[in-house]
């Protein structure tokens, strides 16, 4: 992952950050990661997550999923971390398994998904740490049955994964299931490079080592200088703009197979960094489809925005032929790769030329040793950027309010937060 962040400097964009303004906020990186590094050797909660490329274990990810290795489609039951970082994964990487993640508890949805698989021939794989997320349980619930009334025999399809104790450990010891743990102090938007991640990976056949090799070479540019680090360049960056107004980050990826990567950006960032009235608000959008309509606010709006584009060096091409039409003539000696990267050179220029902070994000390739390489690179920045705000990046107060409203909401235990519902201020207008 290289970081080029020329068209975020005061000289370019406004907002801006000035050379002499990322030599002094350097010092903060240096003692920042001075505390990264201690949490790292310590072990501390959340700072855990950056030492998974040495410690997750791919062959005990692959025993795991012997049993349905030669599955034809794959259902993940989980939500947020518990399937974002699975997910980005294995959409952005060709496979012959076909995958659904079940992070929503819509029901119309749902029963289609479940509707078009093969279920004979489909894998499960549930993954909650603590074993009672209410959406991830009750679709577990939902799928297993879908399985029984098809005759199928679940037991014999699903995977586990989750922590020491609690239902679904409960679970896989009863029917002898398969399972993989959790790994401790790793918060579920950090988990991508474990077995929360990982396990979807194997199902599909992918190279889990070069996954956890490319990491590896990311987390060894870490050092105390964002001029050294690409990581560290873009959290401190990101930061640094938002400090001069650039409050939202708009997430382009220049590559179809790296949309779901924006999702798993967005919920990183913002379950991170969004406390204390502190946090870069997270945008998705993807290059060329939103060009051709975010652009317009992206140019010509408030200057409230930064935009980090995300683009392969490297990608599969394909020939445009050649066309009687005089005005689409050029088209005819042109590929769709040269077309896909002139509209990125254009889009980014065009916002230079306005003086709109963006950041660019090399990749290689789109393979399993850069998409390592950029998922904990992105880790390693927001942890970073979660330094120099001064914020907890580990915890998620707001995102449990939530949970404790939803579980008193269905009769799940007493909790404050679900009277609040009953306090909604309302002011109707009817049809």
């Amino acid at each position: 992952m290289d970081v080029d962040i020329g068209n975020a400097l005061a000289s370019v964009a406004s907002p801006g950050v000035s050379r002499d303004s990322l030599e002094r906020l350097d010092e903060q990186v240096a003692d920042a990661h001075e505390r990264i590094e201690d949490g790292m050797a310590n072990g501390e909660h959340g700072y855990e997550a950056l030492n998974l490329p040495d410690r997750t274990d791919p062959d005990e990810i692959r025993r795991a999923v012997e049993p349905v290795a030669d599955a034809e489609a794959l259902v993940t039951v989980g939500i947020g971390g518990s399937a974002l970082g699975a997910a980005t994964i294995t959409e952005a990487l060709d496979s012959d398994t076909k995958t659904v993640y079940l992070d929503n508890v819509d029901p119309a949805w749902v029963t289609a998904e479940l509707e078009r698989l093969p279920l004979e021939n489909t894998a499960i794989n549930v993954v909650s740490r603590s074993g009672t997320t209410a959406e991830t349980l009750a679709n577990f619930l939902v799928v297993r049955e879908a399985f029984e009334d098809a005759g199928v025999d679940w037991t014999e399809r699903t995977i586990v994964t989750t922590g020491e104790s609690g239902p679904l450990r409960d679970l896989s010891e009863r029917h002898d299931l398969p399972s993989l743990k959790v790994p401790d102090g790793v918060p579920g938007r950090f988990s991508a490079l474990s077995a929360v991640g990982m396990v979807a990976a194997a199902v599909c056949g992918h190279d889990l080592e070069a996954l956890l090799e490319g990491a590896t070479a990311e987390a060894d540019t870490l050092s105390g200088s964002l001029f050294d680090c690409p990581a560290y360049a873009y959290g401190a960056t990101s930061y640094a703009l938002d400090a001069r107004g650039a409050g939202m980050n708009a997430m382009v990826p220049y590559a179809e197979s790296l949309e779901t990567y924006s999702e798993w950006f967005a919920q990183l960032w913002a379950e991170s960094l969004g406390k204390d009235d502190l946090g870069q608000t997270p945008l998705r959008a993807l290059g060329v489809t939103d060009q051709h309509s975010q652009l317009q606010l992206y140019r010509a709006g408030p200057r409230d925005k930064v935009v980090t584009f995300v683009t392969p060096r490297e990608a599969d091409d394909r020939a445009i032929p050649d066309t009687e039409v005089d005005d689409l003539a050029y088209l005819g000696d042109a590929t769709l790769g040269e077309l896909l990267d002139a509209e990125f050179e254009a889009t980014e220029a065009s916002l230079a030329a306005a003086g709109r902070p963006n950041v660019r994000i090399e990749l290689e390739r789109v393979d399993e040793y850069e998409l390592g390489g950029l998922l904990y690179g992105m880790e390693a920045a927001c942890v970073l950027a979660g330094e120099l705000y001064g914020v907890n990046t580990f915890e998620q107060p707001a995102v449990e309010w939530a949970k404790k409203a939803t579980r008193g909401l269905l009769g799940g235990g007493e909790f404050e937060e679900a009277d609040a519902v009953a306090e909604k201020t309302e002011l109707r207008v009817e049809r």
